[in-house]
């Protein structure tokens, strides 16, 4: 259940929440110990008289003091030494008559007639108080003061005779603690001795615990309501700015939110912000060119769909044999016509994935070209004629910043555009150069038709072809896919035809590392 409540409550309210329980924990404990930190200074004090009890017992047996006025008083006088850190010893006799008291040398009886506004009990055995307050029936209030001689009848006739007995007293500003005991001689109860000490001492460390833990519960509030502030205006708010931005682009909702100031911090807030919004671009990029390609495929299968469809009706209508066989040659045609769109689709959706987790690193750009052409030559030397040559400006270094796997790909890929657009035994030339802001420059020459001034900046669409139909039937999109990898290098594609000679040129410029 703790679980189910946490989980539906926001990072705030959880972190409030959490420090609600923790400070009722912390009170109800903070509770118990203030409630028994009194008596346990209360007992500390009580066994100095205790001590103080049992060597005054023991004086007045070895003295063999009679418990009446007069051998009381000259006790007193004799022995006042050992109550001299007490505040009052009081002496009654079997009878509980007062026959001593160190507050009143004349032992007047009526300095004991005082009442006790409040009366606290404790006993010190493991016994409770409350114990002793039930069994006797001692009232505790303003309303029913409990004299000093109604508690000295009680305890004569108490289970618990013969321990010595604690009671604590508070009139306004003053607070004692009082113990009594009984005095026994030969089995026989003579009288009671009573010692009484100023305990505000007690109150106050009581009071500086209180106040203590107040200041301390106070401040820790203060601070957790200043760090909830914090917390909720520099990092929760932010946050469910970034949950807003996320809901606005998953909803295509064009309201502004403060992602803009988000990357601005130079926190990791602001690092996740701009990482957000980098990644939202380049998924709406995505989807954006997903979107428009899937439109240009369905464009460009709807044509050979129609071929095809026209063809199988007409074949299915005609006995004529010439006529069956070129139909029938139309119809394998736009098959592969299909199958090559469908085939060059799926190539490319999986090289923009994989490009999204390749790396750029520096690497010399010359021996992964020299590997494509020889691979080239191998083919094309033998199949069609086609010689492939490759020549640099003499520099020993060619640095880029590039993926090896996707250099490969746009040279192959521009071997294989002038091969398609070249006559067999004819002739291609791959250069390597540097520019006078050294650059890198890769040219790809072929002997082939050349380009139409007017196409030279359709080439790179997707889909888009001006070859001549004896040069062959490709996707339209091998050009495009060349583009997308010297953008994801950051250089430059240009197509032009020729000036020495018939033919085309395909220019990629990287720039300087």
């Amino acid at each position: 259940m703790f679980n189910k409540l946490l989980k539906n409550l926001s990072i705030l309210k959880k972190f409030l929440f959490i420090n609600l329980i923790f400070f009722t924990i912390i009170g109800l404990f903070t509770f118990i110990y203030l409630k028994n930190v009194q008596p346990n200074l209360i007992k500390k004090k009580s066994s100095n008289h205790i001590e103080v009890i049992n060597n005054t017992i023991e004086n007045l047996i070895r003295l063999d003091v009679k418990f009446v006025e007069e051998d009381i008083r000259r006790f007193l006088f004799s022995t006042r030494f050992l109550f001299q850190n007490l505040d009052r010893v009081i002496f009654f006799d079997n009878e509980l008559n007062l026959v001593g008291d160190t507050d009143t040398l004349d032992l007047d009886p009526r300095s004991f007639s005082k009442r006790l506004d409040t009366v606290e009990l404790e006993i010190l055995s493991e016994e409770k108080t409350k114990e002793i307050i039930e069994k006797k029936n001692i009232n505790i209030g303003t309303e029913n003061a409990v004299s000093l001689k109604d508690i000295l009848f009680n305890y004569a006739g108490s289970k618990k005779f013969g321990i010595p007995f604690t009671f604590t007293q508070e009139e306004f500003n003053k607070f004692e603690l009082t113990t009594i005991k009984n005095v026994m001689l030969d089995g026989i109860n003579i009288g009671y001795l009573a010692i009484t000490e100023n305990a505000n001492d007690v109150k106050t460390a009581i009071d500086e615990r209180k106040t203590f833990i107040l200041r301390t519960a106070l401040a820790v509030g203060v601070v957790i309501l200043i760090f909830s502030f914090v917390l909720n205006r520099y990092f929760l708010k932010p946050i469910k700015n970034l949950v807003t931005y996320t809901k606005n682009i998953k909803n295509k909702n064009s309201k502004n939110t403060n992602i803009e100031g988000l990357k601005l911090r130079n926190d990791e807030l602001g690092l996740l912000s701009n990482s957000l919004d980098d990644m939202t671009l380049e998924l709406q990029k995505r989807i954006s060119n997903a979107e428009n390609f899937s439109t240009d495929l369905v464009h460009e299968i709807r044509n050979p769909l129609a071929s095809l469809k026209s063809a199988s009706e007409i074949l299915h209508d005609t006995d004529n044999i010439e006529q069956r066989i070129k139909l029938i040659d139309i119809l394998s045609h736009d098959v592969l016509r299909i199958e090559r769109l469908i085939t060059d689709y799926s190539q490319m959706l999986k090289d923009e994935v994989a490009l999204s987790k390749e790396k750029i690193k520096r690497l010399d750009i010359e021996p992964i070209i020299k590997s494509v052409v020889d691979d080239f030559n191998n083919i094309y030397k033998f199949k069609r004629g086609i010689k492939i040559s490759y020549q640099n400006d003499g520099k020993k270094k060619y640095y880029i910043n590039g993926i090896e796997n996707r250099i490969e790909q746009i040279v192959a890929n521009l071997l294989d555009n002038a091969i398609s657009f070249s006559e067999n035994d004819k002739n291609i030339l791959v250069k390597v150069s540097k520019s006078v802001d050294n650059e890198v420059v890769v040219n790809v020459l072929d002997e082939g038709q050349g380009f139409r001034e007017k196409d030279t900046n359709k080439i790179f669409n997707r889909f888009y072809s001006n070859r001549p139909d004896k040069f062959g039937e490709h996707s339209g999109l091998g050009l495009n896919i060349v583009k997308n990898l010297v953008d994801l290098h950051n250089a430059v594609i240009k197509a032009s035809n020729r000036v020495d000679k018939k033919g085309a040129s395909m220019e990629v410029i990287f720039p300087n590392t």
